[in-house]
């Protein structure tokens, strides 16, 4: 196979063969019991184990993630559920401080379909330092997202709250890879696949019990081992095999939900007329994903437009020589933004510095308008 693959590669039966892998619990000595092919976990034997192996614990959770089921859960992650609960009304007490000013755009569900708030940890913060301290003391946290990532990691959190009727999701991977077209993703050789899952650990808290009834996470256990599944989660045999082969859990408050990014997962249906199913949704990153330097991009597209859109229109750069300029000077990536105020409206991702520069020089703007849709998009993606 080429370092360079397509939507034409993907292979369904081949992605079969890696899902319906049995787990050998032998290789996860220290998880309670197995559960649907999910490794679960009780936060005191995490806790005790830590202290006296810690080396050896984060080993067994990094196979887990990367050559096991690639999920886990950790029962009773708070000692105490008053800490969740008051955490819970610092999220209730932001989603009504915003619900009269923002409708939330929502990367998997329609807009104002569910209740959101983006930039959790951020917002809580600043509106209950006492809360947030208390909270995300909890150690398992910084653990299990050591496990993956290794040290100086950084999170980010969004809250989604799944009102009842609350429809599920297409079964899908998560950032970076698994939000960029199928085209985008195939620019990428393969290697970047499989480096995209190691960049990131998807985790939730539990905020409220998750019955089945009200629509846990669809999960499949052992797909994040799928090298070509950021080609193939849009593809209508993988979602008919996910929609046969998930498994759901349900959660009690307090619960750690914790999984590869890359593995295939929904949020489910919320079938109840009465529960709103909460969580606080982790992403939490790798130290490695920045550059060396910081480069003032904005800047830069200010200062080459005018010239650039000259030899545009006097025929003195070609698309290829437009493309490569482009390539070098403006941000290609979407991320990190302000989701609040740039959000993914048409897509996965909001517009990219690239695409403005690239839609500005095709349809020849006077550099007045663009440099108004710089300064747009700049304070757009302010915190």
């Amino acid at each position: 196979m080429s370092l360079f693959a397509t939507a034409r590669d993907i292979d369904v039966q081949a992605f079969a063969a890696l899902c319906e892998q049995p787990v050998n619990a032998a290789e996860y000595p220290h998880a309670r019991e197995v559960v649907s092919r999910v490794v679960i976990y009780d936060a005191d034997a995490l806790r005790s184990t830590a202290l006296h192996d810690r080396q050896g614990l984060l080993s067994e959770l990094h196979h887990l993630f990367s050559k096991g089921p690639g999920v886990m859960v950790v029962r009773n992650a708070f000692p105490d559920l008053a800490v969740v609960d008051r955490h819970s009304e610092v999220f209730r007490q932001i989603i009504m401080d915003e619900a009269a000013r923002v409708v939330r755009a929502d990367h998997f569900a329609k807009a104002g379909a569910n209740q959101r708030i983006w930039n959790s940890l951020q917002k809580a913060a600043e509106h209950s330092p006492d809360s947030f301290i208390e909270y995300y003391a909890n150690p398992l946290l910084g653990l299990i997202a050591e496990s993956w990532l290794g040290p100086y990691f950084q999170a980010t959190a969004q809250v989604n709250v799944v009102t009842p009727g609350g429809q599920a999701q297409q079964p899908h991977r998560d950032y970076h890879l698994g939000f960029q077209s199928d085209e985008v993703a195939a620019r990428f050789p393969l290697p970047m696949h499989r480096l995209s899952q190691h960049l990131t650990l998807q985790g939730a808290v539990a905020h409220t019990d998750m019955p089945l009834e009200t629509g846990p996470t669809l999960l499949l256990p052992f797909s994040q081992q799928y090298e070509l599944g950021y080609l193939a989660w849009r593809d209508r045999a993988f979602i008919d095999y996910f929609a046969g082969h998930a498994i759901q859990l349900p959660l009690n408050k307090g619960d750690l939900l914790f999984f590869n990014p890359a593995l295939f997962h929904a949020a489910g249906t919320n079938h109840t007329t009465d529960q709103f199913r909460m969580a606080n949704l982790l992403q939490i990153s790798s130290a490695f994903g920045k550059p060396m330097e910081t480069v003032n991009r904005e800047r830069m597209m200010l200062a080459l437009y005018p010239l650039m859109l000259k030899r545009v229109e006097q025929g003195e750069l070609d698309e290829e020589g437009m493309q490569a300029v482009i390539a070098m000077s403006a941000d290609g990536y979407s991320f990190p933004t302000n989701l609040d105020t740039d959000p993914p409206l048409h897509g996965m991702a909001p517009q990219t510095g690239q695409q403005l520069v690239e839609l500005a020089l095709q349809e020849r703007w006077a550099v007045k308008r663009f440099v108004e849709a710089v300064e747009v998009m700049r304070v757009k993606r302010l915190p």
